[in-house]
Formats: C-alpha cells, structure tokens, sequence
C-alpha cells in the first residue's frame, strides 16, 4: 500500500484498491466532534448514534464532487425523534440530536433509539443553480451503517459497505464501494474482488476504527489487496451561528421586548437551536445593540 503520512485526527482520506473498481474513504474526528459537543449534554448512547452520524456524513460527502451541504437526517418514533448532521463541500461539520431522556434510559439499542418505524434522508443542496436532491429510505437493519447500505443499494444503486463508531473523544468510519468497471473487465473476478473488500470491513472493530492509524487500520483490513491511500482533507466543527446573526435577531424583535426580558432575568441569552452554543447580552451589550441598529442596518433576524 502506497503510504502519505498526515496527522490522524479530523481528516478524510481516499483509497483505492488499484486498477480495479473499487474506492473507498476513511474519516477520523477528535477536536472538531468534542467541539461540535461542547456545549450539549446529550446521554452516551445519544452521543455515541450522533457521532456516527457525523462521521457518515463526512463519508457520503466524500463520494460525491458537489459544492454545498449534504445533510444526513434520521428520523423515528424511538427515544431519539430527530438526528441531523451536515457537511459541506468542504467539510465543515454541525448536528444536533432531539431525544427523550427517560425514553434513553430505558433503552440503549439501535431500535431503542430509533424506534419501529423511521426513514434516514439524505439531501444534496448543491450552490451551483440551487440544485437539490433527496433520497429516502426506510431505517433497516440493526446499525445506522446498515441503514445507509440501504440507502446506497437503494437510491445510488451502489453496492456500499460501512463501520461506524464513536465515544466521548472521537467520532470515525470507513465505507467501501464497488464502482461501475470497464466492459472489459471480468464479471467473476471483480465479484471477487468486491467480496474481500467487504470482508476487509468485516475484519475491522468499532476498537480498531477508533484507534489504530489509518494505515495500520486498512493494512489490517485489506492486506490482501493493493491500496493506494491519497493525501487527507481536514475536517472542522462550524455552525451558521454567531454573535451578529443573534444581534441581529434581538434587533428584528425590538427594543422594548428585548428590554422586558433584560428587566426580568438581567441579561438576555439566546441559544443556538443546532450546536447549543450560548449567547449573553448583557445590559450594556443590549443598549450598544440598539443605538448601533438607530444608526446601521439591522442584520439576520434568524439564527439556524
């Protein structure tokens, strides 16, 4: 295996099996998840389906040549009602979860989390023409790896394989593809070929995709095929959120509302609804916020 050392947290990186039709790519986040986590109390077993999430979205990202968001939303009627991660072109990371804390501490499964009944979506939102695309399919299996076979087999007619994991540090995956050959190609030896790269993923542990380095990682998994691993894409947490776009929604809802509030708590804290990030304006803050809005234009009246 062709090796380009790079450091081994919060990047992707391709590989491929050479001169056969099958890719694949890697992803591993430390300081860009923690941070992404910063401000949220989500319960382990919460925290541990978002960091998959977060981390197939990064990896779906990665197979296409797109410039905009991929979103990659879950929804069910278990314990966890809403789960959203998103990355950009470029990959730049934010997610959020919705759940029931007692509903999480009665069950930590998958389909404890999910439920019976769900979908995962996945939507393209691509910046050149506004294009966008949705696929959906049901929640399948017991794993969200399983779930996104799904989709890939489904919606992209991708024949895909999947390990996710996660915990308190670091979020990381790895997906396989079987890509569209050559008619030259022989049918029976790239059937081969697909069946040890699936057993490749098969060889790995949640452990191994945590811990090992991407080069021992795949080594591990696939030493009996010839992979050339390419140079990684750094990864970062960034949410919409910031200090103007909150000022300017304190703005759109007016100076004697925004005042109320600041007579009966002190200060005004708004809270970003996707990252939990904080905001506190205090009184000097909020009467800088409207002799600035007397005298300029009033900025974003909302925060997502």
């Amino acid at each position: 295996m062709d090796e380009i050392t790079s450091p081994g947290t919060d990047e992707v990186r391709r590989f491929i099996v050479e001169n056969q039709p099958v890719r694949g790519h890697w992803v591993r986040l430390g300081a860009a998840w923690r941070e992404l986590c910063q401000h949220s109390d989500y319960p382990q077993p919460v925290r541990e389906l978002l960091g998959q999430a977060v981390a197939a979205s990064v990896l779906l990202a990665a197979t296409l040549k797109f410039r905009g968001t991929l979103t990659l939303q879950l929804q069910g009627d278990g314990a966890i009602s809403l789960l959203v991660a998103q990355c950009t072109h470029d990959y730049r990371l934010r997610a959020v979860a919705r759940f029931d804390q007692a509903a999480v501490a009665a069950g930590a499964g998958f389909r404890q989390l999910v439920g019976s009944t769900g979908r995962v979506a996945v939507t393209v939102e691509a910046d050149e023409r506004s294009t966008r695309y949705q696929g959906i399919v049901p929640l399948s299996g017991n794993s969200l790896a399983d779930s996104l076979e799904a989709y890939f087999a489904s919606s992209e007619q991708l024949p895909t394989r999947l390990l996710l994991a996660a915990d308190e540090q670091s979020g990381a995956g790895v997906l396989v593809q079987k890509v569209p050959g050559s008619a030259k190609d022989d049918a029976t030896e790239l059937d081969e070929i697909w069946v040890e790269a699936q057993r490749g993923i098969e060889r790995l542990s949640p452990a191994d995709l945590l811990e090992c380095p991407v080069e021992e990682l795949l080594g591990r998994g696939f030493s009996a095929q010839d992979l050339r691993l390419f140079r990684g894409s750094p990864v970062q947490f960034q949410c919409r959120c910031n200090q103007g776009r909150v000022a300017g929604l304190l703005r759109a809802l007016g100076a004697n509302e925004v005042r109320d509030v600041l007579r009966e708590q002190g200060a005004v804290t708004v809270t970003c609804e996707f990252c939990h990030r904080p905001y506190r304006f205090g009184p000097q803050d909020v009467e800088a916020l409207f002799d600035e809005a007397a005298s300029g234009p009033a900025g974003s009246p909302t925060v997502h």
